[in-house]
């Protein structure tokens, strides 16, 4: 049965089911993002001051801590940050890239050991023009991926899917990395 409220971008009905993400609507607003992202606004200067399940925490260490992405690209997206309110992977201490390096693969083995991931895309976007969400504080992003899993949703579909809400994802990783 047709539903006749479903309508493509011309005000035509169409016979594509919906898939919603309001959750989504958060990011796109930009509603989470500081407007100054000095040490005191800062989100990633926030988190490590909240427990581990209200910051998504997924293992803290001396310099640095790993953290679910609260708008991921896919499941189990983390992302890296020093506690040091700095913007430039250049300006990080040596200490402080060692454990971003370490925590980084450590993410990637406990992932591919919960999730079975098939590979993964790491990065930093380094400045507002490179894409940056937040420049003014590092975070390095590991984003599992897996054999077909971006097919037409986030084409198309402008829609990413994920199996699980974000804190039974940091449960399991915390509890692997452990």
């Amino acid at each position: 049965m047709t539903d006749p409220f479903r309508q493509d971008g011309a005000g035509k009905p169409d016979e594509l089911d919906r898939l919603w993400t309001p959750h989504r609507m958060a990011y796109i607003r930009g509603e989470n993002k500081p407007v100054d992202e000095s040490v005191g606004e800062c989100p990633f200067c926030r988190i490590p001051g909240l427990d581990d399940e209200a910051g998504l925490v997924v293992r803290r260490g001396e310099l640095a801590y790993a953290v679910l992405n609260l708008y991921p690209y896919s499941p189990g997206h983390l992302m890296i940050c020093p506690y040091r309110h700095v913007a430039d992977y250049t300006d990080t201490t040596d200490a402080e890239a060692a454990e971003i390096a370490d925590l980084t693969r450590a993410a990637m083995r406990v992932v591919r050991e919960v999730s079975g991931a098939h590979g993964f895309n790491i990065g930093m976007n380094q400045g507002a023009i490179a894409g940056a969400g937040i420049s003014a504080h590092l975070h390095q992003h590991v984003v599992p991926r897996w054999a077909g899993d971006q097919n037409f949703m986030p084409i198309i579909g402008r829609t990413k899917t994920l199996p699980e809400l974000l804190t039974d994802t940091r449960e399991l990783l915390a509890k692997a990395w452990s």
